[in-house]
């Protein structure tokens, strides 16, 4: 059997499965699931060097399904291979035919898209909202070169999903790097959602589009298995990155899916006795004998990856001499943003997982200190910041711990690719430098005021262990950690920067840190600890409870100073995480009366949400807070923008004299 004659086979095997599971969902794309059966069946069970009983192997090919919702066609190609699912590779089982039918479900790991947090490791990324899948692919791509691999990664993305201006980000990407080896796979079936898809996206224009990005662009029949396998060619003689556009036909082999009105509606009870005879009939006029045993791919070469360990960087005073601060830490003025510049370096230096992305703003962030020293290391992403914190969750998916830094109003444009990076589970650290309106003289279109609300709202738990199940019974376990999905930072000095920065490190899991621009002083001494959910006591009265963070909580504790003159004495708490453990502040509160004042730097929904919820649960604490209420403008000084917002030194006071009347 030539593999054209067993790919058909097994796209109607395999397509009647996509038709059952979906039917049997009652939801699902069996249309799309179709158009991509062929291109499935080749990779997996043909050209993919990858290891079935082991999906996490380093060393495994790698396929990205962008197109989220055809995510049927994989699962029964995978089943039919026996691959392995399981939260780890200590809790594993084989995927049987019979768990197809229970996708969707609550308790099931074949989920409505890709995720492999949900106990499908085959994937090594969330994906669904589209457009986002190739960067992914690109980052997986860059750690394969890291590790010395030539692994390949393959990336299907449809016609329609193509308009998302993400994918040419990630064109840009693969093409500036020389990724040779990551080969996107545009499924060229026509249909979208509500419509036929634009000319803009026929196989002709993607083509055209691909060879203006440098890429060598392939038109194929992506029914045809032996044209798909000749046109990926030989991996080690290209000169050039490669792009297939592959025609297909949506809800090939089954008459009743191919109207356009079917995208994501499957086959009912009543029709799908229908569409399995479509199946046959298929199989009937092509001559195709159904029944082929499942092929086993090529096994991978072996890689090790870097083993998980704590990451220890040097004491504060070292780690900022070694990066050229040490006379700024002797003035007391260094902005957090430089000496996360510092612990970014010092991690380079303690662990080869530390790799670095930046948005062309390195020499504001100082993520340029890490560039400098370790530039392999290093992944320059211009000014395209949607594809790079999607890179980063495919060099996570590698095994790396990558730190992707830019402005923290730049980073709001790329907040769908980062929640899709929670629901992936992936480790990366993002950092937004310049945020808050400390910033001042660049103005509000710089200046980032939502960000501590749509991190915070990131912080529920990761509740995976209620889907893991025991490898024996198969039933699901209740067992679910309390970890949270996304941890958010905001140091207040430089020594706060410096540990918080380790501290995300060593964090399995998303975190966000936001710093600011100006040089400020020490609050803290040196070796001060730093946990996730913490916060500190940073002056004692008993007036009032003043909770902040990040540069605020300089500008509060001005005010508390100006108030202990006039015999006000207020208890002032540097709130630096959310997740927020509240109970020691409300503890404060009691000894103030239960009286407590938030400020912040930002918009409504952050810092003072979090303690005000809880105190509502509580029901004896009064919280009040001081937010950025109005729009903010250009201003010549951090002063001066304070003063025009309602947020300096003088305006808190006030507002505690208001409150303790």
């Amino acid at each position: 059997m030539t593999l054209k004659e067993f790919a058909n086979a097994k796209a109607i095997e395999l397509g009647k499965d996509v038709l059952r599971m979906t039917a049997a969902s009652g939801s699902g794309h069996p249309s799309s699931g179709l158009s991509i059966m062929h291109i499935v069946v080749t990779l997996m069970q043909d050209v993919m060097r990858w290891d079935p009983a082991d999906p996490w192997n380093p060393g495994n090919d790698r396929l990205v399904l962008s197109e989220g919702h055809a995510v049927p066609a994989v699962y029964a190609v995978y089943a039919d291979m026996a691959g392995v699912v399981g939260s780890n590779p200590a809790n594993t089982r084989k995927l049987t035919k019979a768990d197809l039918s229970t996708l969707r479900e609550t308790h099931s790991v074949l989920d409505g898209h890709p995720n492999p947090a949900e106990g499908f490791p085959f994937f090594d990324a969330a994906t669904g909202s589209l457009g986002q899948g190739l960067s992914v692919g690109a980052g997986l791509g860059v750690a394969a070169r890291l590790a010395k691999s030539d692994k390949q990664i393959y990336v299907l993305i449809g016609d329609g999903e193509s308009r998302e201006g993400q994918i040419w980000e990630a064109m840009d990407f693969i093409a500036d790097h020389g990724l040779f080896n990551v080969i996107p796979i545009f499924n060229c079936n026509g249909q979208g959602q509500a419509d036929y898809v634009s000319r803009q996206q026929s196989a002709e224009m993607i083509a055209g589009k691909a060879e203006a990005f440098g890429f060598a662009a392939i038109i194929i029949d992506g029914h045809d298995a032996d044209a798909f396998k000749a046109a990926l060619g030989d991996a080690a003689n290209r000169r050039a990155p490669l792009a297939i556009i592959a025609r297909t036909h949506k809800g090939w082999g089954c008459a009743s899916l191919k109207d356009v009105s079917n995208h994501g509606k499957p086959l009912g009870a009543a029709q799908l006795d229908k569409g399995i005879a479509d199946l046959d009939a298929t199989a009937a006029e092509l001559k195709i004998t159904v029944g082929a045993a499942s092929r086993i791919p090529a096994k991978p070469q072996s890689i090790t990856r870097p083993a998980k360990k704590p990451i220890a960087i040097p004491p504060f005073a070292e780690g900022m001499a070694a990066a050229g601060l040490g006379s700024l830490v002797e003035k007391n003025a260094v902005a957090t943003r430089r000496a996360y510049g510092a612990a970014l370096l010092a991690l380079g230096a303690a662990d080869e997982r530390i790799t670095a992305l930046d948005g062309d703003v390195r020499n504001s962030t100082f993520s340029e200190m890490f560039y400098k020293k370790y530039p392999a290391r290093f992944v320059e992403c211009k000014i395209a910041e949607q594809n790079m914190v999607s890179v980063a969750a495919g060099m996570a998916a590698a095994g790396h711990i990558p730190f992707a830094s830019s402005f923290a109003k730049f980073l709001a444009r790329a907040y769908d690719q980062v929640e899709m990076a929670m629901i992936t589970r992936a480790n990366i650290k993002l950092v937004g430098s310049h945020a808050g309106v400390s910033l001042a003289a660049d103005g509000p279109s710089q200046m980032s005021l939502q960000d501590v609300a749509y991190f915070r709202s990131a912080s529920m738990t990761d509740a995976r262990g209620f889907l893991e199940r025991d490898s024996k019974s198969n039933t699901p376990s209740s067992k679910a950690p309390a970890k949270p999905v996304c941890v958010s930072l905001q140091p207040a000095d430089a020594v706060a920067a410096y540990h918080l920065t380790a501290l995300m490190a060593n964090h399995d899991g998303l975190c966000y840190m936001r710093t600011h621009r100006p040089d400020i002083g020490l609050l803290y001494k040196p070796e001060t600890r730093f946990e996730i959910g913490g916060s500190h006591v940073l002056m004692e009265g008993n007036a009032l409870t003043l909770v902040s963070t990040g540069y605020m909580v300089h500008e509060c504790k001005k005010a508390a100073e100006m108030l202990a003159k006039d015999g006000v004495k207020v208890t002032l708490i540097d709130a630096y995480s959310l997740p927020l453990d509240t109970k020691p502040i409300f503890a404060a509160a009691a000894k103030t009366n239960s009286r407590i004042l938030v400020v912040e730097d930002n918009y409504l929904g952050g810092l003072a949400g979090a303690i005000a919820e809880d105190a509502a649960e509580q029901g004896d604490i009064r919280v009040a807070s001081m937010t950025c209420r109005t729009m903010p403008k250009s201003a010549k000084s951090t002063e001066d923008i304070l003063t025009y917002v309602g947020l300096s030194s003088k305006d808190i006071m006030a507002r505690v004299k208001s409150l303790i009347g």
